[in-house]
């Protein structure tokens, strides 16, 4: 059948489809395959690979900026190996976290395991989580968003519409323009089919992309050495919203 595109996930489907196999990070068709070759390695020099959590996601737990403990229902996208999915689990909350790589979620419960929390793993296109599940009252991303293609963000928003309950909390960290990601043009990327690695963002950028929230904080992550108990790097920005 040629004529498939009847829906408007059939055209994200389709735009997906403009960019190389290889430059997939976001998708099953490639995506899993790709991660699961960069995790494969895990003496790799990679500052995300340490066991802390991102420097941000303490600081306002201590500020009194997003509310963690028992009973907090929190949903993280793309946890990677998951060292911030064992920090919401040790403060008390209950975590279903999601990644596409089979080996980040298996290096990931060994870590929970480790740890001595529960938390629910999934392997799972952050798309395809099902519907229907109640709202969780903190959504996470650390290194997610800034792998989507442009056309993804209608998907993103639409996704925290359904996930973040009235009240609830988002926040991510991100690729800073300036200092880490492509700065292209949305449409010079589906000229190339690429996305340079991920993309970088302004603070107006993000302001805008995720306007219909309220902002709590964005800022610069702060740079924290390898040994801290927390992970910080100044290329990314730390950006809390309220629902």
């Amino acid at each position: 059948m040629n004529r498939s595109v009847q829906t408007v996930d059939d055209v994200m489907e389709l735009l997906d489809l403009l960019f190389a196999e290889q430059a997939d990070r976001w998708t099953a068709r490639a995506g899993a395959d790709w991660w699961d070759r960069f995790y494969a390695d895990r003496d790799r020099p990679v500052p995300f690979f340490r066991s802390a959590p991102d420097e941000s996601l303490v600081a306002w737990h201590t500020e009194g900026r997003l509310a963690v403990g028992p009973g907090t229902r929190v949903l993280e996208l793309g946890c990677g190996p998951g060292r911030n999915a064992v920090w919401f689990a040790q403060q008390g909350a209950e975590v279903d976290a999601l990644d596409l790589s089979g080996a980040a979620l298996d290096w990931a419960r060994e870590r929970a395991q480790e740890a001595g929390v529960s938390v629910r793993f999934a392997q799972s296109d952050i798309f395809a989580w099902p519907d229907g599940r109640e709202p969780y009252d903190v959504v996470y991303d650390s290194g997610c968003f800034h792998h989507l293609p442009p056309h993804r963000r209608i998907s993103y928003r639409a996704l925290l519409e359904s996930m973040v309950r009235p009240g609830g909390s988002f926040a991510l960290a991100c690729f800073a323009a300036g200092a880490m990601g492509s700065e292209a043009p949305d449409a010079d990327l589906y000229r190339e089919g690429g996305l340079g690695g991920g993309l970088a963002y302004s603070d107006d950028e993000l302001r805008h992309t995720f306007g219909w929230l309220d902002e709590v904080e964005l800022r610069r992550m702060r740079d924290y050495p390898d040994d801290s108990p927390v992970f910080g790097e100044p290329f990314l920005w730390a950006g809390l919203f309220r629902r």
